[in-house]
């Protein structure tokens, strides 16, 4: 029986196996990097091992450090999560050799289904479906095709490919992001379907003989080929269901599969299904199972991993609908880059319980951070996991996008908005969804927060800075906010919103109401009135502390939650959010880049410098490769010119702002 569970792994997952552990009384060890600290998995644990260093190959994939501390910690039983060292078969059978029982499928499994190409091969000869598959780039016959990673997941390495021109520097790309991503650079080439849709089953198997699909999840909404929404039970035809179920079964009985694994399928719009990998670990998204079948996924681990039998020997009915959404921290600015800093506030509204079962309909959150956590660059961007259940798909996409909506999620940019819009679509609501749906539903990129409602959040910020400001005056406190002996000009504070400048002016009477205000945004909205009605839109007053401003919007009341840390203010209403920067109202002069510098998106290393100083590109060409957060970023030029500078070699390390290339447009290339 298992006593004390080292979890070797980190974030939310890790918190989600802590959830478990405390429900049936098992002793928690976490082992953290220098990174992680202070993060809340590591408070959680009953007990905690520091692994020296940042990085995931300093740290979490060091298979030495990983067992030493399961010794020092007096564990008896290791889960490995997922990601890391999840879906490492050496790991596996070093955890198993030191003694220690391990929460996962057999070392031979793993081996087996890690080489995706090998895995192809045993599982069509057991009868499951699969794509043409190539591994030399000479081999391919017709386009479009998928170049994947051999050796990993999670979108990491792929390249969708549509002419013959474009190949090679896909697989080129592809396998340094996999050698990076998984220590392994070996890709393989498939047959790209269009329109096709991303499902998986959930398999579970245990020691006595037992293999049963706990049914199907819905995957297909994907950036990057990366998955961000994922629902449970799959929309599908019955005959289709059970083809999956029954494909599946097959594949974890030709390894003998025990534990927890997914099998992963490309549904075509004929009806066709496809294998495409199998995943020998928990998923990301395993919370939609849970909510639709009763079942703790976790809690059959650890019951599997004792040796018990599976208290389910077949498919359990999917009782109501499940949605989850991936939470990251991306900047919808620079193209949803990874994106880092200081969370301030993390709050979602409803949520009824966080890693475990819910009693009724309601919201599940499953997350890694909270207030106050640091996004750095050494690992992935999800923040959280949030999660719906309903009757009906209808009712959870509803509740859930309501919730995305009204979260205050304040200090680092993330893809809200975008899952909100997502969920709302009639597009989502009609199931009419595929792998492509992103780029068909440009619409859904748009910011929550309508242009013409930015003046009002912005004046609502500087109304709460106003309050702010007479509630911490040190002399006169009682007078009226923006009392002048000389009302003539008005009061004025301008901010930075994304690349925008916003200058906000106003003007209360000296009973305090507001009499008159003007916004002014350097994309050319404008909007202004006086606070009497003679012009439109009228705004008035009611409400303004340091935390919350109500206005009257031509007779319609709204509320703005505002927080200020430093110079940034975050500003949630009923359309959106805003987040601003308070600019000074003196500025400091800086220096001046030089024309043509192209800037760090976030901090990262130049993984490859693709030109050479004095060479002269088009705009789009591909100048260098910035690596952050486990993604590679291309860097390109914005314009034809001539390469100036390359101030930052291959292998070197940047901070945010960090200038990586000058291009020049009026520079003559050397003859």
């Amino acid at each position: 029986m298992i006593n004390r569970l080292l979890v070797a792994n980190r974030g939310e997952i890790a918190r989600r196996i802590f959830a478990t552990c405390r429900r049936l009384g098992i002793t928690t060890i976490a082992v953290h990097s220098d990174a992680d600290a202070d993060a809340p998995f590591v408070a959680e644990a009953d007990l905690a091992v520091r692994l020296p260093g940042n990085t995931p190959a300093e740290t979490y994939l060091r298979i030495d450090l990983i067992l030493d501390a399961a010794r020092r910690a007096g564990a008896d039983a290791v889960h490995p999560g997922y990601g890391f060292l999840a879906e490492n078969a050496e790991f596996a059978t070093a955890v198993t050799d030191a003694g220690l029982t391990w929460v996962g499928p057999p070392a031979k499994a793993i081996a087996a289904m890690g080489d995706k190409m090998a895995a192809k091969a045993l599982l069509a000869e057991a009868g499951v479906p699969m794509l043409p598959t190539w591994t030399d780039a000479d081999q391919v016959t017709g386009f479009p095709v998928l170049v994947k990673a051999s050796a990993g997941g999670g979108g990491r390495g792929m390249r969708v490919v549509r002419d013959a021109g474009g190949l090679a520097e896909a697989v080129a790309g592809a396998r340094r992001e996999a050698a990076s991503a998984f220590g392994d650079g070996t890709v393989f080439i498939e047959r790209y379907v269009e329109r096709g849709r991303h499902v998986e089953v959930q398999i579970f198997g245990d020691t006595h003989g037992t293999m049963v699909a706990l049914g199907v999840r819905e995957c297909s909404i994907q950036r990057r080929h990366q998955k961000i929404v994922e629902e449970a039970p799959g929309v599908l035809p019955d005959e289709v269901r059970q083809r999956l179920h029954e494909a599946a079964v097959a594949a974890g009985r030709t390894v003998d599969y025990v534990g927890a694994g997914t099998v992963e399928f490309l549904l075509a719009p004929d009806g066709d299904i496809h294998f495409l990998e199998m995943n020998t670990r928990l998923q990301v998204e395993h919370p939609v199972t849970e909510l639709t079948t009763g079942l703790d996924l976790v809690r059959l681990q650890l019951l599997v991993a004792e040796g018990e039998p599976l208290p389910v020997a077949a498919t359990p009915p999917a009782v109501g609908h499940a949605i989850e959404v991936r939470l990251c921290a991306e900047d919808p600015a620079q193209g949803y880059r990874p994106a880092t800093g200081s969370l301030h506030r993390f709050a979602l509204p409803g949520v009824a319980v966080e890693f475990g079962p819910l009693a009724g309909p309601g919201l599940r959150l499953d997350s890694g951070v909270a207030d106050g956590s640091v996004v750095g660059v050494h690992y992935d961007s999800m923040l959280a996991k949030v999660i719906a259940w309903a009757p009906t798909r209808a009712e959870a996409a509803r509740a859930l996008a309501g919730a995305l909506a009204r979260a205050e999620l304040h200090g680092v940019a993330t893809n809200r908005d975008l899952l909100v819009r997502v969920l709302r679509s009639p597009e989502f609501a009609a199931v009419d969804i595929d792998t492509g749906f992103l780029d068909r539903h440009p619409e859904v990129f748009a910011p929550l927060l309508p242009a013409d409602q930015v003046p009002v959040a912005a004046l609502a910020a500087a109304l709460a800075g106003a309050a702010e400001r007479r509630a911490a005056a040190p002399v006169l406190a009682g007078l009226p906010s923006g009392w002048r002996n000389v009302p003539a000009f008005p009061q004025v504070v301008r901010y930075a919103l994304a690349d925008h400048e916003v200058e906000v002016r106003y003007r209360f009477d000296r009973g305090g109401a507001l009499t008159e205000w003007s916004v002014a945004v350097a994309d050319g909205t404008a909007a202004g009135g006086r606070g009497d009605g003679a012009d439109r839109p009228a705004v008035t007053l009611v409400e303004a502390t340091t935390e919350r401003v109500v206005l009257d919007v031509a007779g319609v009341g709204r509320a703005y939650r505002v927080h200020r840390v430093g110079s940034a203010v975050f500003v949630d209403g009923p359309d959106g959010a805003a987040s601003l920067t308070e600019l000074p109202r003196f500025p400091v002069p800086t220096a001046e880049l030089a024309a043509g510098s192209l800037l760090a998106p976030l901090p990262g290393t130049v993984t490859r410098v693709h030109v050479e100083v004095g060479r002269r590109v088009a705009a789009g060409d591909l100048l260098l490769t910035l690596e952050a957060m486990k993604l590679e970023h291309p860097v390109l030029a914005p314009t034809d010119g001539v390469v100036a500078d390359l101030p930052v070699p291959a292998g070197g390390q940047v901070d945010t702002g960090a200038v990586l290339a000058v291009v020049d447009p009026d520079l003559e290339a050397p003859r």
